[in-house]
């Protein structure tokens, strides 16, 4: 069963020991590396590095240095491999986490596109052209 963030931190500010909150809550935490986790999230969907750098229109040197671990891409870049993987929501927010990035947060303009374009497994250029059309920044 999966807590959710806010009941997390609700214990955390009733707790007496922190030792004992962190035992009972330590598998909720987000404890992988990006590439640890990509790789994870790769081999479970069954996808080619290839043919997600490619949907993610990234350059194939820059992308593998992230699939690698070498590169930590900014927010944005993250979002083209989330969407190019067919990530859900909550893959995505936990993909973000792992880098140190916030999640999507529903009431920003740009966040609530990218939300949208996952919940419609829309692609990264037809993720764009919504951000361009609503006069947003484009994911690059």
């Amino acid at each position: 069963m999966q807590k959710d963030t806010s009941k997390i931190v609700e214990e955390l500010g009733l707790c007496a020991d922190f030792t004992a909150f962190y035992h009972e809550n330590k598998h909720y935490m987000v404890t992988k590396t990006l590439s640890e986790l990509l790789g994870e999230l790769m081999n479970a969907k069954a996808l080619k590095k290839a043919a997600v750098i490619k949907d993610a229109e990234l350059s194939e040197v820059y992308a593998y240095q992230i699939f690698s671990g070498l590169r930590v891409p900014e927010r944005k870049k993250l979002l083209c491999l989330a969407v190019a993987m067919k990530l859900n929501i909550e893959e995505t927010q936990t993909l973000l986490k792992s880098a140190g990035y916030p999640p999507l947060y529903v009431k920003l303009p740009f966040d609530s596109v990218i939300l949208y374009g996952l919940c419609k497994q829309l692609s990264v250029v037809e993720i764009n052209e919504l951000l361009f059309d609503y006069d947003l920044d484009t994911l690059g």
